[in-house]
């Protein structure tokens, strides 16, 4: 396999992409519509190499439009929610000349195109048929090397940088994860993380088409409308953030097990750490092994993941490397090498620089091995709290709080102080009103006196990235200059 329209290996007549109240795709119209919309883009001249741009929620057109701009050049999805100033930023450091989206959609990306290029409006009719304007023409089958899809780093302790990641790095990731999770062509992936980042299009939509599988793909989807989808298209397995975990468990009806669930054989969680207590809690309304995983854009997505049984499943960590060799360097940081690895930043030498050691990609994470090669993340190395020289893993905090019956959702960060240099403050989402003396009894009980935090903020909710990522700095941000 060179690139990723190989990665789609399902016989022609099977089902390969199901959108509910939409077009349905065997997986020989799935290939020739990925085919036309290259051939179509090719038409409005875009060559290898060529960064397209990309705005749609979920939904067919960003999936074949996805893997038609990775044949006929580069794909780069936006997030179709971004503001005026932020498209502007992304069209401009991607280079795209190119933008696709719904007719009349994202006017924020239309104004920011400008003069930079040209805006072209795609959408699936009713019957399956892409409406994309222009004449076909040919396109230049692009080898292993050639990069299919640019992203950009979550921008979570730092500016955002640009990611080029290769048809084979994709098409490693891919085998990576079929693999781990042993899909296979009776398989139904109910996709509901955003397509504009690598967790949805690698985990959930690309690695079932690899393996022949069907994904259910519902347009402009929220987790609260999970359960009348998984009823009607009875899902085997989904990928999904503890947020939309959390959201997506809200909806189900309490009791018995929700219908819909009946032919989960797994559900994966990745994009944060999920916390062992709500695990054990999802496992147990499920009635499916929950299997926490490890992923970054910068290696194509999957990392480790805790497998499937009856392989030991470990809540609070992430499990072994799955096709990736995992190493903690000296100060504790994750370091990882693999053929779904990036070569570097596109553009960044300093990032380069400090990112890569002999052939090693430094995560940016903090965390250690046991004995059987398991993972356990314990925050990133930006985000550690340093009071008076004690290295404090926000995360651990977190998950202590968390663990409290009237807190749902803690994120502790450091604040500064004129002796300790930092001291710990956290932000809490309450499920019924407490005391700050009794979380902080709570947490006393079960850390040591210098994590306890001294500040405790109530919010109603956390910031965090479109897939569910917490805005750390963000959350300390708010609180440090409000």
């Amino acid at each position: 396999m060179t690139s990723v329209l190989d990665a789609l290996r399902g016989a022609e007549a099977d089902p390969a992409l199901v959108i509910p109240e939409g077009p349905s795709f065997t997986y020989a119209r799935l290939r020739a519509a990925v085919e036309d919309a290259a051939s179509r883009l090719a038409g409005l001249g875009v060559r290898r190499g060529d960064r397209v741009a990309l705005a749609f929620p979920n939904g067919p057109e960003a999936i074949v439009l996805f893997l038609a701009a990775a044949l006929a050049g580069t794909a780069c999805p936006l997030n179709p929610a971004y503001t005026e100033d932020e498209f502007a930023f992304y069209l401009e450091d991607t280079d795209a000349r190119l933008l696709v989206a719904a007719p009349g959609g994202v006017p924020a990306a239309r104004t920011a195109m400008g003069k930079r290029g040209r805006v072209v409006d795609a959408e699936f009719a009713a019957d399956g048929e892409l409406r994309l304007e222009g004449s076909r023409g040919e396109v230049q089958a692009p080898g292993e090397n050639e990069v299919a899809l640019v992203l950009h780093t979550s921008g979570t302790t730092s500016r955002p940088k640009r990611v080029p990641l290769r048809h084979r790095n994709l098409l490693a990731s891919v085998a990576n994860i079929v693999r781990t999770y042993e899909l296979r062509p009776d398989d139904v992936s109910m996709c509901v993380m955003p397509l504009f980042h690598v967790h949805g299009l690698m985990a959930s939509t690309l690695s079932t088409l690899a393996s022949g599988g069907t994904v259910v793909a519902p347009a402009n989807f929220t987790p609260l409308g999970f359960w009348p989808v998984a009823r009607a298209h009875r899902p085997t397995w989904y990928s999904a953030s503890p947020t939309f975990h959390h959201l997506i468990l809200r909806r189900a009806a309490e009791g018995s097990k929700p219908a819909g669930s009946e032919r989960l054989r797994f559900v994966r969680s990745c994009s944060s750490t999920l916390a062992p207590a709500f695990m054990a809690e999802l496992e147990g309304r499920l009635g499916a092994p929950v299997l926490d995983a490890y992923g970054m854009t910068e290696a194509s997505h999957q990392m480790a993941s805790n497998p499937l049984p009856p392989a030991p499943r470990k809540p609070g960590t992430v499990g072994p490397g799955t096709g990736v060799e995992i190493r903690i360097l000296e100060d504790g940081e994750v370091a990882i090498k693999g053929p779904n690895v990036i070569d570097g930043y596109e553009g960044n030498p300093e990032a380069n620089a400090t990112s890569f050691i002999d052939g090693w990609f430094r995560t940016g994470d903090s965390g250690r091995l046991d004995a059987d090669g398991y993972l356990e993340l314990v925050g990133r190395i930006k985000e550690l709290i340093n009071r008076g020289g004690e290295k404090i893993a926000p995360r651990e905090i977190d998950e202590v709080l968390e663990a409290h019956p009237k807190v749902k959702e803690a994120v502790a960060f450091g604040v500064p102080h004129p002796a300790w240099g930092e001291e710990v403050a956290v932000a809490v989402v309450l499920i019924e009103p407490v005391a700050e003396k009794e979380l902080a009894a709570w947490c006393r009980e079960r850390l040591a006196e210098f994590k306890v935090p001294r500040r405790f903020h109530v919010v109603d909710e956390i910031p965090r990235t479109p897939t569910g990522k917490v805005q750390r700095r963000h959350v300390a941000s708010a609180f440090l200059t409000g």
